[in-house]
């Protein structure tokens, strides 16, 4: 009797061939064990190169880390120069961006999650904020250039550089807001309006503190990437050197990001080691902001247990 008879105890049946050619790669043994050892190595690599990147800039400029190096003014010598006028602006944009941003997107958020009816207007505004949050941020430099610089005359000032941060980050916010509202159950909703509740009652009350944790989060991981940006502000047009502490949101200003680029682009090393130092105060300033992200997160859903 020939192999291939259907009787014989090495032979496949038609069926069963068909099924083993048939089964989904992900479906066939070891597949979940080769998925997640590629997962692992992909998420092990970039954060070895995240952390030599980090290391290499911190080790540069871990030398002029010191107080008068935080509280002197850009010089023309490298072992004089300081980053006061620089982090002090970047304090001024970061404030401004929050008051003008803040309250817009996370209104603008409750108004289309909670008010709006389902429409075609309503949907072509999704539609916009989701390809406004996508736009490269040097766009948002040449609107503010445009806009605030020129049409509205407040000139290369504070003001200027935190509105177009404010346009920045406001996509980001109103999608990052609206994803943490529909995370809410519709339950609190229905029974608060079942007990004679109004709308504005049953949002204020009921939705947004269930909401906050992922509101905060969300907002605070998208000023820490405006305090970061710099192609606006250099769109923008802002000062490479400023000898003075803005004093009010007319004033001209300059940024870490700034500075940064500033030294960056002049060839004596010297200046090489005072970026990195500049960058190593800024990625602490943002490390910052993502820890009280997450310390307002967890105390907020500890909370609502």
């Amino acid at each position: 009797m020939e192999l291939t008879d259907k009787h014989h105890p090495l032979a496949r049946r038609p069926f069963e061939q068909d099924r083993e050619t048939t089964r989904p790669l992900l479906a066939r043994p070891g597949s979940e064990a080769s998925f997640l050892f590629l997962a692992r190595f992909i998420i092990a690599s970039a954060l070895l190169v995240l952390l030599v990147l980090v290391g290499s800039v911190v080790y540069d400029g871990f030398s002029r880390l010191s107080l008068s190096f935080l509280t002197s003014f850009p010089s023309r010598k490298a072992e004089n120069a300081g980053i006061l006028a620089a982090w002090t602006g970047s304090a001024w944009l970061l404030f401004l961006t929050i008051i003008f941003a803040l309250p817009l997107g996370v209104g603008a958020a409750v108004y289309l999650e909670e008010y709006a009816k389902k429409s075609r207007a309503t949907r072509l505004i999704e539609l916009c904020i989701a390809n406004l949050a996508g736009v490269p941020s040097v766009i948002y430099g040449l609107l503010g250039l445009q806009v605030f610089v020129r049409a509205l005359s407040f000139e290369r000032s504070v003001l200027s550089g935190s509105l177009t941060l404010a346009l920045l980050v406001l996509p980001i916010i109103i999608m990052a807001s609206r994803e943490a509202l529909r995370t809410v159950p519709k339950g609190y909703r229905e029974g608060a309006l079942a007990l004679g509740a109004t709308r504005w009652q049953t949002t204020w009350t009921q939705v947004l503190p269930v909401a906050l944790p992922g509101i905060a989060t969300g907002c605070i991981l998208a000023f820490s990437r405006a305090i970061g940006e710099t192609a606006p502000l250099i769109t923008l047009g802002a000062l490479t050197y400023v000898a003075q502490v803005p004093d009010s949101m007319f004033a001209p200003f300059t940024a870490l990001p700034i500075q940064a680029f500033n030294w960056l682009s002049r060839p004596q090393p010297e200046f090489h080691v005072n970026a990195a130092a500049a960058i190593t105060v800024l990625l602490s300033f943002m490390i910052a902001l993502n820890l009280i992200a997450m310390v307002l997160r967890s105390k907020f859903q500890r909370r609502q247990r």
